[in-house]
């Protein structure tokens, strides 16, 4: 206890000896508010480790001659020595230092000591307020000299205020209004503009939002209401923030910029260095992670001036160039930027500290957030012009539009009625047999069917050509013949049994002349000739039709039995004519029984396997070959029968063999063929439950093995449409 008595002793002598000493003039307190900073002496001690006996003791104190001492950034630990008298009937003061982003500040009374750190909750403090704030006793008409330690790791400005008990509080309260003011304006324009941008999706929208967001978490962080109000028990979470929050607020400033004026478009190299800039605000959030505070300080005020400069250049030029969104935003940054400047003139006391230049900041920052608002729905007013003037193009377009394609329809209708009429006078010079195969043609409802239809048209109408032709060119000559036996007949009509002998001879002689004269032997002869060359045009005729009733199958809507020789065989006689006579036809039809199946269909997949073996073997070029097809049937097993349609054509590569039956897969040139037939094949066998199998090499052929069933379960015909 008297070693503790002795130190207190110690430390008042030390104090009072120091009074002696000549330093910067007494304060005197009258009650009215007064800054101080003009009336302390101040200490640098580079070391930081002086105590305050070292201190008491110095003779290297200065006077200060500014109103608001500002160190600036450094390492050094700064005393403060002062002497305040009260010359007021009370005998509380208050002493505020209105710059609460101060590391640490501890104030030495003789034996008294106050502290208050940024590693100290916030109440901790005796004065809940979000500066640095000590209550001082001194006595009425009372004097007391004070020794005021202060580090910091950002820059040091210390705005040194003492003020009455009342005024203090009052002044709070006032700061207090204002602060909320400038925090709801900020609060609204966030909501609202939230509210914007989830209405129209605009990103302008929510960078804006964000940096409302963050630029007000700076500014309250500044004066020290989040740590008051938020996280008050998280004094390094707080410290972490005074980085943190003007970084965010730098990066989401610089986006928002970039997307409001277009600035990848309009000032592209701005654009990148920007850019740059952002990863100078992670850079400093990073660092300030690990502790290094002062070069994380730095880094933000060069960004921040570097940015704001950027920006103010750019959008005067952009103002200059008459853009308009650019207009709406230098009148807002120059207004937030005055406010800056009168802040910081504030700081360097250049001017002086009072209610205005305390909240320039606030309300350059509220104004511009204002500014900005109207800027955002001016150019989302201007997009929306733009946009009905695209839209009433692009409705001018379509109508347009419309109008050509009405002209293109008349003019197709037009152009069909001619063709129309056309068809139908071809169509009255079709002969019995075409008819025909007008109602085989309803049949053939896909475009391969078609495609089979014209194959099968082309076949037919040569096939029935050839004797229908060979018919009628034995017309004329038979006509004539006929013509000339009947001058014979009519010369034996007018002799009368009643003449004379000798009148009988002599027309006898004269017909004999007569029949001499038109060659009658011949005549009979021709006639024979000619009636047996119509007879057997009439018979091939005949043939053809049966083979064409064969093969168009007009029932196939249900399951018949079928004799598989035969559908083979009408689809050789149809394809006759593409194989003409250099192709050579070996056909070996076994003893096989009639198959349940839709003959039809089973007769279309011989048609289009036949047509590409024909097509194959047309396209070899190689000397002296014969191009042949072999067709060949037999009885696989008790269930089953086989068909193999081979040739010797030019074969498949073995990368394609797998292709061949997906639908649009084609080898032949453009026109040439549509790619389905393959595939309509496949599915046919498939839904008749069979296999189909193909063998082949490059230069030797192909075969296709196809397997059905004798008898099939009955089901509705399929679909092979393409």
């Amino acid at each position: 206890m008297d070693l503790i008595l002795r130190k207190r002793y110690t430390l008042f002598l030390l104090v009072f000896l120091s009074s002696l000493t000549a330093f910067a003039g007494e304060v005197v307190f009258s009650g009215n508010v007064l800054a101080i900073g003009k009336r302390v002496d101040v200490l640098e001690d580079t070391t930081g480790v002086s105590t305050l006996s070292d201190v008491i003791k110095s003779s290297k104190f200065a006077q200060s001659f500014d109103e608001t001492p500002n160190f600036g950034l450094s390492n050094s630990t700064f005393w403060l020595r002062f002497t305040i008298k009260n010359q007021t009937s009370q005998d509380q003061i208050f002493l505020e230092l209105a710059y609460p982003r101060i590391e640490s500040c501890t104030l030495y009374s003789g034996d008294k000591l106050q502290e208050i750190s940024w590693n100290d909750v916030f109440d901790k403090r005796e004065v809940k307020h979000q500066n640095i704030v000590f209550k001082l006793s001194i006595p009425p008409k009372g004097s007391e000299t004070y020794y005021l330690k202060i580090k910091g790791s950002e820059q040091l400005v210390l705005p040194l205020i003492i003020r009455s008990e009342m005024d203090f509080f009052q002044f709070a309260f006032t700061n207090e209004i204002i602060s909320g003011i400038h925090i709801g304006v900020l609060f609204v324009m966030m909501l609202y503009n939230f509210f914007v941008y989830f209405s129209i999706r605009e990103k302008s929208y929510l960078y804006y939002v964000l940096y409302i967001l963050f630029i007000g978490l700076t500014q309250t962080t500044i004066t020290g209401y989040t740590f008051k109000f938020l996280w008050p028990d998280a004094p390094t979470f707080n410290k972490f923030s005074i980085i943190l929050f003007p970084a965010l607020a730098g990066v989401f400033a610089i986006l928002f910029f970039q997307n409001f004026l277009h600035s990848r478009q309009r000032a592209s190299v701005v654009h990148h260095i920007l850019n740059v800039l952002i990863a100078a605000y992670a850079a400093a959030i990073l660092l300030n992670l690990f502790g290094i505070d002062r070069v994380s300080y730095r880094i933000i005020d060069v960004s921040g001036v570097t940015a704001s400069l950027l920006a103010l250049v750019v959008s005067i030029k952009l103002s200059i160039e008459n853009y308009r969104p650019a207009k709406f935003y230098l009148v807002a940054w120059v207004i937030f930027l005055i406010g800056i400047v009168l802040f910081t003139l504030r700081n360097l006391n250049i001017l002086p500290y009072n209610i205005f230049t305390n909240y320039t900041m606030q309300a350059g920052t509220a104004i511009e957030v204002i500014l900005l608002s109207f800027a955002l729905a001016d150019k989302i007013n201007i997009l929306k012009k733009e946009k009905e003037i695209s839209q009433a193009h692009a409705l001018e377009i379509s109508l347009e539009n419309e109008k050509i394609i009405l002209e293109q329809n008349a003019y197709l209708e037009k152009s069909v009625n001619e063709r129309t009429s056309e068809l139908q006078i071809a169509n009255k010079e079709l002969n019995l047999a075409l008819v025909k195969l007008k109602d085989a043609q309803t049949q053939l409802i896909d475009s391969e069917k078609m495609a089979s239809l014209g194959q099968l048209t082309s076949g037919i109408a040569h096939e029935i050509n050839n004797p229908i032709n060979f018919v009628s060119s034995n017309v004329r000559p038979l006509r004539r013949d006929i013509e000339d036996v009947m001058k014979v007949l009519s010369a034996y009509e007018t002799m009368d049994v009643a003449e004379t002998p000798d009148h009988v001879k002599k027309r006898l002689g004269e017909i004999n002349r007569l029949k001499i004269d038109l060659d009658i032997d011949y005549i009979k002869a021709e006639l024979e000739t000619l009636l047996n060359g119509m007879e057997d045009g009439a018979k091939r005729t005949v043939e053809i039709v049966k083979g064409l009733k064969v093969f168009s199958r007009i029932d196939e809507a249900d399951l018949n039995l079928v004799n598989l020789n035969e559908g083979m065989d009408s689809t050789l006689v149809i394809l006759n004519y593409q194989m003409g006579t250099e192709i050579k036809l070996v056909k070996s039809l076994g003893s096989i029984p009639s198959v349940e199946c839709y003959g039809g269909k089973i007769n279309q997949v011989f048609m289009n396997i036949l047509s590409n073996s024909i097509y194959a073997l047309k396209k070899d070029t190689k000397k002296d070959f014969q191009p042949t097809i072999w067709v060949t049937t037999w009885l696989k097993d008790d269930e089953h029968v086989a068909i193999s349609i081979k040739d010797n054509g030019i074969g498949i590569p073995a990368e394609l063999k797998t292709k061949i039956f997906d639908p649009f897969f084609t080898t032949k040139q453009i026109g040439e063929g549509t790619g389905l037939g393959l595939s309509i094949v496949f599915k046919i066998i498939e839904v008749h439950g069979g296999t189909i199998i193909v063998n082949s090499e490059v230069g030797e052929g192909t075969e296709f093995v196809i397997t059905l069933p004798i008898v099939k379960k009955k089901r509705p015909i399929p679909e092979f449409n393409e």
